[in-house]
């Protein structure tokens, strides 16, 4: 299977559909995901964890991979992620990178970036215009 296939399958069938079986198809058990909490890598078991929770908080997930670029055993992925608010009933959009190394079907090294900051902020679990707040140097509160 090509790596943009894997990507495809672990986006459709973890983060859209919620499969957490495929968490153990398509990622090695022994690999931590390293950025997506910062200060803490996810292994399976933490996705096993952190994919419902993500889930509850949203209706209709859609993720598209946009770029993906493949070198021998690594792949790196631009995706963006349309999801529905589940409080609100307004779109939210996200993006985030992936930059993965495979054996065979499996990531066994991953390397994510999500912009969580703009996609809490739409949730409404921050406030608008974080990140220029922050910028200026007020506390969030």
């Amino acid at each position: 299977m090509e790596k943009r296939e894997i990507l495809s399958e672990w986006y459709r069938r973890v983060w859209i559909e919620g499969d957490l079986d495929a968490i153990d198809e398509l990622f090695s058990p022994d690999t931590q995901a390293a950025g997506l909490v910062p200060e803490m890598q996810v292994g399976p078991d933490d996705f096993r964890e952190l994919v419902p929770m993500f889930l509850d908080m949203v209706e209709d997930p859609h993720v598209s991979l946009d770029k993906v670029m493949e070198d021998g055993d690594w792949a790196s992925a631009l995706y963006s992620m349309r999801v529905t608010d589940s409080a609100t009933g307004k779109p939210v959009i996200g993006s985030g990178q992936l930059f993965a190394r495979f054996e065979g079907d499996k990531m066994v090294e991953t390397y994510n970036s999500f912009d969580f900051m703009s996609f809490f902020e739409q949730v409404g679990l921050l406030p608008e215009q974080c990140l220029a707040l922050c910028l200026t140097g007020q506390k969030i509160a």
